[in-house]
């Protein structure tokens, strides 16, 4: 099947940055060619011919780094730091999980995403159910590298969550073996660790050569948070990316989450090895965790990726995209630091090389994957246009509201603002329901305060 777009306002990322007014022609699951708009262009015969004048079209965003598994916790894990909120909502309502309540979530989360903007992502899921994700994946037509979460140690963690180091192994070979390259590639495993106080080194070096041995993307998380960083110290003896790297978790395969708190030896060994950033602007202001230094880290060459993580009330990625980049400037106290062009590289090109497909997908360029949005401008928020930068509108503009079709491998997931792989009452409804069954299972009737003793004791946080 043909598609053209016709005439919209191409903001290509290609090596030279072009944005040109073009007709884009894609050719079942790819991209055939974009080319500056002729009027009298006659399209192809076979072709459904996608009239976008007026509109803007960009590649399709990609999140480095998200837990669909946590779009049900919204508004139950509110106003603490991360290991409470790990220990005392997180992880017991993640226990809490069933297969059903895990395609739930999920797919909550894929329609958030297909609104938004989103084409692509990687995930880290719960220790369990991971074969829901890939099926409602599968079903939903996103892009993605998943992977089921591993845990066999940490204080905190709910008893059922606390796996059995050769049985999560096994289960991780297993789901490799069923779900990597499955839908025509467009799925694809990430061997995925926590982080370190919740992984044996046993666990952490096993996984990292099971990965390596089947060619995957290693996904973890590093120097989130102050308190996390001084449990890693005291149960590691150094500092946690450098911990990472004498594992065998730095290289362009590695994909780690958050590195708010770095010194200097831990980004410079990050930018040496390609190591790939996933930065979570939202999350990180939720529980008050800091601002990654993306600009400085970028400057000195590692890979920064943008991700909208877990369970933090929205997941906008263009609202991700423009917060990526107001952050950078209050951080650096420069208006100059991480312009927009450079915010929606890491939202598109940063995260596909995060997922090893920067020739694959990120850009609109002939023979990439027909991965991309449009966007409809003429709205209040993000007019008037008269003489203004295209790019600084989407970045600092542009919200899903804008968002008027979304197109992964050459197939609408959303075409004039109507789901067309989702059925959307039923997908609220099915969440609403879910989430009070999930919510009785994790001990939680109207009171937050009974998740974490309905699972096990109380730990208190680290600091």
């Amino acid at each position: 099947m043909k598609t053209l777009f016709l005439g919209g306002m191409a903001v290509t990322m290609d090596k030279e940055r072009r944005v040109l007014c073009a007709d884009i022609l894609v050719d079942g699951d790819c991209i055939a060619s974009v080319r500056p708009h002729a009027e009298q262009l006659l399209p192809p015969e076979d072709a459904e011919v996608v009239d976008v004048r007026g509109k803007v079209v960009i590649p399709g965003l990609v999140q480095a780094h998200m837990h669909v598994t946590q779009a049900l916790f919204r508004g139950l894990c509110d106003d603490l730091a991360l290991m409470e909120w790990l220990r005392e909502r997180t992880w017991p309502l993640e226990a809490a999980h069933t297969a059903e309540s895990n395609a739930a979530s999920a797919r909550l989360a894929a329609m958030e995403l297909i609104r938004s903007g989103t084409t692509s992502l990687i995930d880290m899921g719960t220790t369990q159910h991971e074969d829901a994700i890939f099926e409602v994946m599968a079903e939903t037509g996103l892009r993605g590298l998943f992977g089921k979460c591993m845990m066999d140690e940490g204080e905190g963690l709910p008893a059922v969550m606390k796996e059995d180091t050769d049985a999560c192994l096994k289960e991780t070979e297993r789901l490799i073996r069923r779900w990597h390259m499955a839908e025509h590639g467009r799925l694809r495993y990430a061997v995925a660790p926590r982080f370190v106080p919740s992984c044996s080194q046993r666990l952490l070096s096993s996984a990292r050569d099971m990965a390596r041995q089947n060619g995957l993307r290693l996904h973890t998380h590093a120097s989130e948070n102050l308190g996390e960083i001084r449990l890693v110290e005291s149960l590691c003896h150094e500092r946690n990316v450098l911990y990472l790297h004498r594992m065998g978790y730095t290289g362009r395969d590695v994909v780690l989450a958050h590195c708010i708190w770095l010194d200097e030896e831990e980004k410079r060994l990050l930018a040496e090895t390609g190591t790939h950033v996933a930065h979570c602007p939202s999350s990180n202001l939720k529980l008050a965790s800091g601002i990654a230094p993306v600009a400085e880290l970028a400057a000195l060459g590692a890979g920064v990726g943008i991700g909208l993580d877990g369970a933090h009330n929205h997941m906008d990625g263009l609202e991700e995209v423009r917060r990526a980049s107001l952050l950078q400037k209050a951080l650096t106290h420069d208006p100059k630091a991480l312009p927009a062009m450079q915010a929606l590289e890491m939202a598109t090109l940063g995260g596909a090389a995060a997922m090893g497909q920067e020739e694959e997908t990120g850009s609109l360029e002939e023979g990439r994957k027909a991965d991309l949005v449009v966007l409809d401008m003429d709205m209040p928020h993000s007019l008037p246009a008269c003489g203004r930068d295209i790019v600084q509108r989407v970045v600092y503009q542009a919200t899903r509201e804008n968002v008027l079709h979304t197109m992964v491998d050459g197939k609408f997931l959303y075409r004039d603002r109507v789901f067309l792989t989702l059925d959307e009452k039923k997908t609220l409804q099915e969440a609403e329901e879910q989430c009070a069954l999930l919510m009785r299972r994790a001990g939680l009737c109207g009171d937050v305060s009974g998740i974490a003793e309905k699972n096990g004791k109380r730990a208190e946080p680290d600091f």
